[in-house]
């Protein structure tokens, strides 16, 4: 073949790859341009035209009704807390404690270690009653305690999965596999971001490492990937790279942005490819985040009174500080904060601080920071419009483990999907408030269910959108946030 016949060969290829990708029916432009008569749809009633600007994807979308919640902080202890040693109080079961488990709680039961018949477990943490609404919490949350009459407790949570990887997957994306939008990011989608210099969903760590399923948890799925949630560093600077290399000032970044983003947009007006406008936006926000960001993360200079209240340590990771750093987010109009604070998979969550494996010590660095935190919206208006969600992945078992069959090693309690415990504050919800039962030692539900998908369903009905026309067209189906089984908006907590 000489050089004449190779360039028209690779030609022909090139034509053919843009002829695919950009005039195909089923070539990404197209795609794209389905997710966004698909997302203008997502508004309710009927077809309208596309909902904004594709260069400008933080855009909100226009809710289907009014929305009580504008934001959204989310507080996921990863490891799944013990409800029956926190909010969950069983009298019934303290009663029993040290008695073999009834039958009818084991068979046809899948547990992650109990084997044969395991021995019942009281609360091992004395309960009181507090607040006008004679909300019950153990004392090893005694500042949250004085929060009650302003708490929405959920007694009837149930999820599908029993161990926590898959579980958390699911409480966080609605699916226990990999792949799907975060619960932040389909907020994002639908929310967008009120501040133009900000993402609008962000993510904070505590504990010492890493979820067990790591940046699944607040990753875009199949939504473009500006919707995934941008994770904050609990020490240095909270954002790479938001700060010019050496020699390189603003202005030079600005020309070389602008020149860059010029070959993405004739890249993307040859192929059509969605992600290509994803890679503009997002350059032109990191550009903007160079201003914004070191402002914003900085907590030095917050008052003396404010750093007592948190038990903040400016320059440490730590729980406290991102509780504190969520309300100067959420005070910035950043729709969806997460935050997800490592080391409460505590089996051995008793008496015996050799086998308590950090229960004590997580309620402790936790509790005050987000008593301070409830505190702080409050005073300053923001808890009028700003949901905060507190909760694990599942629950724990009213017998304990007998790894082995035999006596327990571990003095803790197993996983329980059955039933679990998280609370909610602030916008949509009712104040002093408990929604759903369980049965005598806290194992089942028996009054009010609420389902992951229904929870979901309800966050998303708070925040102005039908969970059923929020959806996304990927792999045959009209993927949405509540899967393709049915769920129930629960009204029976809503203010």
């Amino acid at each position: 073949m000489d050089i004449f016949q190779q360039l028209q060969a690779e030609k022909l290829q090139l034509a053919t790859r843009r002829h695919f990708l950009r005039d195909c029916a089923t070539g990404l432009g197209s795609m794209w341009l389905a997710m966004q008569g698909q997302k203008a749809m997502a508004a309710g009633g009927g077809p309208l035209k596309l909902n904004h600007n594709p260069n400008a994807p933080l855009t909100p979308i226009a809710p289907s009704f009014a929305p009580k919640v504008k934001r959204v902080i989310y507080i996921h202890m990863i490891g799944a807390p013990s409800q029956l040693e926190l909010f969950h109080y069983k009298p019934e079961l303290e009663k029993y404690d040290g008695k073999d488990c009834p039958q009818e709680y084991l068979e046809g039961q899948r547990f992650a270690f109990i084997q044969g018949t395991p021995k019942l477990l009281g609360p091992v943490y004395p309960f009181k009653q507090y607040g006008d609404s004679g909300a019950y919490v153990s004392d090893r949350m005694p500042h949250l305690a004085k929060h009650v009459d302003d708490l929405c407790f959920i007694h009837s949570m149930k999820t599908d999965q029993f161990n926590h990887g898959p579980a958390q997957l699911m409480i966080q994306t609605g699916n226990q596999n990999l792949g799907y939008p975060s619960l932040g990011s389909w907020v994002s989608w639908g929310l967008g971001s009120a501040n133009n210099n900000l993402p609008g969903f962000m993510v904070l760590l505590s504990g010492g490492r890493l979820p067990r399923v790591g940046k699944s948890l607040w990753g875009s799925g199949f939504l473009p990937s500006v919707y995934q949630g941008v994770q904050c560093r609990s020490t240095g600077s909270p954002i790479l790279n938001t700060q010019n290399p050496a020699g390189v000032s603003r202005e030079v970044r600005r020309r070389t942005l602008d020149s860059l983003n010029q070959i993405n947009q004739q890249h993307y007006d040859q192929v059509g490819d969605p992600e290509t406008l994803t890679r503009i936006a997002q350059y032109e926000m990191a550009f903007r985040m160079q201003t914004s960001v070191p402002e914003v993360m900085n907590i030095k200079d917050e008052p003396k009174h404010i750093h007592e209240m948190y038990g903040t340590e400016p320059g440490k990771e730590s729980f406290a500080n991102n509780c504190l750093l969520a309300r100067k987010l959420i005070e910035n109009d950043v729709r969806f904060v997460q935050l997800y604070d490592w080391g409460w998979d505590s089996h051995g969550s008793n008496k015996n601080e050799a086998l308590n494996y950090g229960f004590r010590s997580k309620c402790q660095q936790t509790d005050k920071p987000v008593s301070a935190l409830l505190t702080d919206l409050k005073q300053r208006g923001l808890l009028e419009d700003t949901l905060v969600v507190w909760g694990g992945e599942f629950g724990r078992t009213p017998m304990q483990e007998n790894r082995g069959g035999g006596e327990a090693t571990l003095a803790g309690r197993d996983h329980n999907p059955n039933a679990f415990s998280i609370w909610m504050a602030g916008a949509g919800v009712k104040k002093g408030f408990s929604y759903g039962e369980t049965d005598q030692l806290g194992y089942n539900v028996t009054k009010d269910p609420v389902h992951v998908r229904d929870f979901h369903a309800t966050l998303l009905h708070m925040m102005g959108y039908d969970h059923n026309r929020l959806s996304v067209p990927f792999q045959g189906l009209n993927q949405k946030l509540t899967g393709v089984k049915k769920a129930h908006v629960i009204k029976g907590f809503l203010a």
